[in-house]
């Protein structure tokens, strides 16, 4: 099986509701690192799913950058 990417973007019940490429998927949670929270970019191969902690660093600060622009004038 193919790797996949996506974003953690909540948790609900026994399941993490991850977008992989616009769409939501519910992934159960068992398969998720302890650490593993809302915003976190995972990678997915089928049967585990390993946190991409560079990938949630860049995305956190893209979306720092951006809400400061907005907030800037």
């Amino acid at each position: 099986m193919r790797k996949v990417s996506g974003i953690i973007d909540r948790f609900e019940g026994n399941f993490a509701v991850v977008e992989i490429n616009g769409v939501t998927k519910d992934i159960n949670k068992s398969l998720f690192p302890k650490e593993a929270t809302v915003g976190d970019v995972i990678e997915f191969d089928g049967e585990k799913v390993t946190i991409l902690k560079n990938e949630t660093e860049k995305l956190r600060k893209e979306i720092e950058d951006l809400m400061n622009d907005v907030w800037e004038d």
